[in-house]
C-alpha cells in the first residue's frame, strides 16, 4: 500500500509533540523531589511518542526494534496489573471507563506492532522508515485481522475520549481547582500551630524592618512579577490538567490506528 510521505511525516509531528507534552508534564511535576510521583501514563505517552515517530519516519529513529518491544512488554504487563486490580475494586465496568483499560490498549498494540511487523521491512534499522522518503510501500503486519482487532478498539476508545472531552467530563482547570482545594483543606490543620505562628510573626516584623530600608518595587516591577506568575500557573496548570493528558491519548489512539490500517 503506497502511503504520501508528507501524511506520515504530519502523524509523526504529532507524535514529537504528545512526546514534548509528556516530558513537560514530567517536569511540571518534579518528580526529583521526595514525596512527587512519576505518573505512568506521561512516562508512556512519552515512550510511545518517541516509539511512534521513529516509526513513521525513518530520521527520527531511536532505539532497536528489540529494545521497544521489552519497554512495551513491561508497560503491556503493568498496565494490565492495573486493570486486573481496577475490576477487582469496580467490576467490569473498570474495562469500559477505567483509567488504566486506554492504556493497555496502547500498550499492547505497541507490543504487537514492533512483533508482528513482517519481514523485510522489519529489517535494518528497527520499524523505522514505513513511509521511506517519497512514499514507498509499506510494511505489512502479521495476523492482520488481530491488527484489524487493535484499530477498532483503539477507534472506539478514541471515540470514547472525544465525547466525555466534549461534554467537559476533563477540566482544563481541573489541577487549579485541586490545589486550591488543598490550601483550603490546610486551614484547619493550622488551628493548633499558634506557638509557631508568633515565632514567625516576629522573625516577619525583622524581615519587614530590613526591607524598609530596600527602594519599593514600581508599578510596572510589581505588575511584571504578578503576570510572569500568573502565566507560570496557567502553564503548569493546563499542563497536569486532565484535558491535557486525554487530549494526548486521543492523538495517540488516532495515529495508533491509522497506522495499523495501512500496514495490514
Amino acid at each position: 500500500m503506497m502511503t504520501p510521505a508528507w501524511i506520515l511525516d504530519i502523524f509523526a509531528a504529532l507524535m514529537l509533540v504528545v512526546a514534548a507534552v509528556s516530558a513537560a508534564r514530567l517536569v511540571a511535576a518534579r518528580p526529583w523531589q521526595r514525596g512527587m510521583a512519576v505518573t505512568d501514563t506521561d512516562v508512556s505517552h512519552l515512550l510511545m511518542g518517541i516509539a511512534m515517530a521513529g516509526m513513521l519516519a525513518s530520521g527520527l529513529t531511536t532505539l532497536s526494534s528489540g529494545v521497544w518491544e521489552v519497554i512495551f512488554g513491561l508497560l503491556t504487563a503493568w498496565f494490565g496489573y492495573r486493570v486486573v486490580r481496577d475490576a477487582r475494586a469496580n467490576g467490569v465496568r473498570a474495562l469500559a471507563g477505567g483509567h488504566c483499560a486506554p492504556h493497555l490498549v496502547h500498550s499492547g498494540a505497541m507490543l504487537y506492532m514492533f512483533l508482528a511487523l513482517a519481514a523485510p521491512a522489519a529489517a535494518g534499522s528497527g520499524m523505522a522508515g514505513m513511509g521511506g522518503s517519497s512514499g514507498s510501500a509499506m510494511g505489512t503486519l502479521k495476523y492482520p485481522t488481530l491488527a484489524f482487532v487493535f484499530a477498532l478498539i483503539l477507534i472506539g476508545y478514541t471515540i470514547w475520549d472525544l465525547d466525555r472531552l466534549s461534554g467537559r467530563r476533563y477540566s482544563l482547570a481541573s489541577a487549579s481547582v485541586s490545589l486550591t482545594g488543598a490550601a483550603h483543606a490546610a486551614v484547619p490543620a493550622m488551628a493548633g500551630a499558634e506557638p509557631a505562628a508568633v515565632a514567625f510573626a516576629a522573625a516577619a516584623a525583622g524581615d519587614s524592618a530590613a526591607a524598609d530600608a530596600r527602594p519599593d518595587p514600581g508599578p510596572a516591577d510589581t505588575a511584571g512579577a504578578v503576570g510572569s506568575a500568573r502565566a507560570a500557573g496557567s502553564v503548569r496548570g493546563l499542563l497536569s490538567a486532565d484535558g491535557t493528558t486525554v487530549g494526548c491519548r486521543i492523538a495517540m489512539g488516532v495515529t495508533m490506528a491509522f497506522m495499523l490500517l495501512i500496514m495490514i
